[in-house]
């Protein structure tokens, strides 16, 4: 960056009234990743004080139009095998989506270690309920230093989170948070795998310890073809977790593609875990009716162009890239396939909308002007000059 552009960034912050260090971060995304306007998709690096240690954590936020005050859902991801640095921040567009078309502001914080996040991840081994508390440590902080934003009502804050966001929303209800109603549990929990971790026993033993101090209502969704926790697991930690006394509402759905472990990050799980989300909210007297129009996301029209399976009329690919197509063709939908005339091409699958994952890939890969070949099941290529091959 040069000293001319340090300077307008200056400007930009005195103002907006927003900091030095969320116009760079937001400016760093936005060149890597289109951020999302619809829902005020904003990245900060947002300072916290955890034990005395000051940490700054990458934090999505979406915001409806206004000032605010908003009731606030801080959204708490999962760990990806592999380095946690190395784990991209998590949006869970969909879910914001709906939360923000009801009133709500959004915080997704990377907890300490993941993504951009500074410090260094550690966890307690096969002891859940430790672990389970040591990411609540980074919640309570996060939460602590958003509730210093005057966009956020103070009153109204729902905790959720998936997978072990799921599990660290659970540990954090023991702490009896003020201003925090309820806890949304999206698949919740931590699998270790490897010798000498009876990691399910654990994970039930720290959910009936999470209950014992906890009178916060809270709503389930696992899925029967969870890779991670099934069904049969589910009903040990809800018969584990209301044995204190305290009742869960568990969403016990079915399939849901190759892996329900993705509902949550995926547009087409809206309708599972919607309705039952907003009876949940609207007994406890929180927002529930739509207030914020949201433009639907822009895509190409069907075309006619070929058939979606005609591997051999998509243009200008080698035999690798054909294969790619066939690997496609294999996807669920949400999917896209994105290609240039160099010969480039990108694939990408679920998510709430895989085709900005699909272009920006393709991007990375060549300079050459790039276009949708296909979207889900349609096919929205229009290059009609391109001969298609027999």
């Amino acid at each position: 960056m040069t000293l001319l552009d340090f300077k307008r960034f200056a400007f930009l912050a005195r103002m907006t009234g927003l900091s030095l260090l969320v116009i760079l971060v937001n400016a760093k995304v936005a060149s890597a990743e289109a951020l999302d306007s619809t829902i005020n998709e904003q990245v900060i690096m947002l300072p916290v004080i955890e034990h005395g240690n000051e940490f700054q954590f990458e934090t999505t936020i979406f915001k409806p139009p206004g000032n605010g005050p908003f009731p606030l859902l801080l959204m708490n991801h999962g760990k990806e095998i592999g380095d946690p640095h190395k784990q991209k921040r998590d949006r869970f567009l969909a879910i914001s989506r709906e939360f923000v078309k009801r009133g709500y502001a959004v915080a997704i914080p990377m907890r300490r270690g993941f993504a951009r996040s500074n410090g260094t991840y550690t966890d307690h081994g096969c002891n859940m309920a430790d672990n389970g508390h040591l990411q609540a440590d980074d919640i309570e902080a996060a939460l602590v230093a958003l509730l210093k934003q005057n966009w956020v009502d103070r009153e109204r804050i729902i905790i959720g989170g998936q997978s072990y966001g799921g599990l660290a929303a659970m540990a954090f209800g023991v702490r009896q948070f003020p201003g925090v109603r309820a806890l949304i549990n999206f698949a919740g929990g931590l699998r270790v795998d490897g010798r000498g971790c009876d990691w399910k026993n654990s994970l039930i033993k720290a959910f009936a310890s999470y209950a014992t101090n906890t009178s916060l209502p809270s709503l389930w969704f696992y899925g029967e073809n969870d890779s991670y926790f099934d069904h049969p697991l589910a009903m040990q930690l809800l018969n584990a977790y209301q044995s204190a006394g305290v009742v869960p509402e568990l969403s016990a759905f079915g399939k849901f593609k190759n892996d329900a472990h993705g509902m949550a990050g995926s547009r087409d799980g809206v309708s599972i875990w919607l309705p039952d989300t907003e009876r949940f909210l609207q007994r406890l007297g929180m927002p529930t009716s739509p207030v914020v129009e949201i433009a639907e996301m822009a895509r190409p029209p069907a075309t006619n162009f070929s058939p979606l399976d005609n591997i051999a009329a998509v243009p200008y690919l080698s035999n690798a890239g054909r294969t790619g197509y066939r690997d496609y063709l294999n996807k669920a939908s949400p999917r896209a396939f994105a290609l240039s005339a160099s010969g480039s091409w990108s694939w990408a699958s679920e998510g709430d909308d895989p085709s900005d994952r699909a272009l920006a890939s393709c991007q990375k890969k060549s300079t050459v002007a790039y276009k949708f070949f296909s979207i889900d099941n349609d096919i929205v290529w229009v290059d009609t000059t391109t001969p298609i091959a027999n």
